[in-house]
């Protein structure tokens, strides 16, 4: 079995702000600025370049692509690393079938909640709308089916987040609630996880250092007495800020 530490987490952190990953962005309008910034804020730098032709182009410049729902198209595929999330698949129909057909296409990593999880997998029917009505454990094995099937690394979020390739499970117990409160939440993860795909070897370490720099970042934006409004600038704040010691002092891998 293979371990994670906040070692993993810090090098490849580290990495990306050397690097700047150039990361092609195809999501929805909704959270089209708040996922800009937060790739900005961690170091990378983000781009959206979403009409077809030039989408296809673009693709073999960028380092990573996340494929967000709200604006998906096969062709913006080059063999770098992709990031498919899978918005509220099961509730509707169309999102639901395109997932179905994306995942072909074997994607690095798919970041999604329980019940996004499990409707991949044609095992249920959703959540209510962007909300999980599953946990992440129940979604594990659904999980591993998906990671069998298609090669890819399955990221659950929930109170205790499970990343799996199938074969391995990492659990991390950071992060805060406000996360649900702000729209861009979850898309801004599966953006951050592209950007660390870019920079990492191992395609499972890279999930979960992503979702362990997310989430710490969202314990430390969180600390004071404010609400979900100013929880949203001060998230961007810490992921700007994060480092080695807040990783180190603060990661919950179990």
């Amino acid at each position: 079995m293979r371990r994670f530490t906040a070692d993993d987490a810090c090098l490849l952190l580290a990495r990306l702000r050397e690097r700047t990953p150039l990361v092609q962005r195809l999501t929805n309008a909704v959270v089209t600025n708040f996922t800009a910034n937060a790739l900005l804020a961690i170091g990378a730098a983000p781009a959206m370049t979403d009409i077809p032709i030039e989408a296809d182009q673009f693709a073999h410049i960028a380092s990573a692509t996340l494929v967000n729902l709200g604006t998906p198209h096969a062709e913006q595929r080059a063999g770098t690393p992709w990031v498919l999330d899978p918005v509220a698949v099961g509730v509707l129909s169309v999102r639901t079938q395109l997932a179905a057909d994306l995942l072909a296409y074997a994607p690095t990593a798919v970041p999604g909640n329980a019940s996004e999880v499990i409707t991949l997998t044609g095992l249920g029917r959703g959540g209510r709308g962007v909300d999980s009505v599953d946990t992440a454990e129940q979604a594990l094995d659904a999980a591993g089916q998906l990671a069998d099937r298609f090669g890819c690394v399955v990221a659950i979020s929930g109170a205790t987040d499970s990343v799996t390739d199938g074969i391995d499970v990492i659990r991390l117990s950071n992060g805060h609630s406000y996360l649900t409160q702000v729209t861009g939440g979850g898309c801004a993860l599966g953006a951050i996880t592209a950007a660390l795909l870019a920079v990492g070897d191992d395609r499972l370490v890279a999930t979960a250092a992503a979702t362990a720099v997310y989430t710490i970042a969202a314990e430390r934006a969180a600390v004071g007495d404010g609400g979900p409004g100013s929880f949203a600038v001060a998230f961007l704040d810490a992921l700007a800020s994060v480092d080695t010691a807040a990783i180190r002092a603060s990661i919950a891998i179990s």
